[in-house]
C-alpha cells in the first residue's frame, strides 16, 4: 500500500511538532494547566509521544496504532488549548478568535488522524 501525501504531511507535522517540544519547550511549558504535575515531564512525554506517532505513521504495519495514539494524544492536551484560552499569560498575546478556532481545529485534527485507522 503505498502512502498518500496526506499522511506524508500529518507525520512531519507530529514529527516536527514533537521536535520542537524539545527546541523550545518554554513555548509548550507556559501552556501547561498549574493543575497538572511536573509541567517539565509532561513537556518530554508529549513531545516524545509526537515523534514516535509521527514516525510510526509511516509505516503500514503500525499506521492504525499511531493513529489512535494521534487521538488520544490529541483528546490529552486539549485543557491546554483550553488553558490558552482562559489564562492571559498562556496565550503569547494571540487574538481571542484565533484561540477559540483552536479547539474545533483540534476536531479536525481528530477527523484526520481518524481516516487512518482502518488502513
Amino acid at each position: 500500500m503505498s502512502l498518500s501525501w496526506h499522511l506524508y504531511i500529518m507525520a512531519l507535522l507530529y514529527l516536527s511538532a514533537g521536535l520542537n517540544h524539545f527546541i523550545n519547550p518554554r513555548i509548550y511549558l507556559k501552556i501547561i494547566p498549574p493543575y497538572l504535575p511536573n509541567p517539565k515531564l509532561l513537556n518530554q512525554l508529549t513531545g516524545a509521544a509526537e515523534v514516535l506517532l509521527g514516525f510510526f505513521l509511516i509505516f503500514p504495519n503500525t499506521q492504525n496504532y499511531a493513529s489512535w495514539g494521534i487521538i488520544v494524544l490529541l483528546i490529552a492536551v486539549f485543557p491546554a488549548n483550553l488553558f490558552m484560552l482562559q489564562n492571559q499569560e498562556a496565550n503569547f498575546g494571540m487574538p481571542k478568535w484565533i484561540l477559540l478556532l483552536r479547539l474545533p481545529l483540534q476536531i479536525v485534527l481528530i477527523w484526520w488522524a481518524f481516516q487512518y485507522t482502518f488502513n
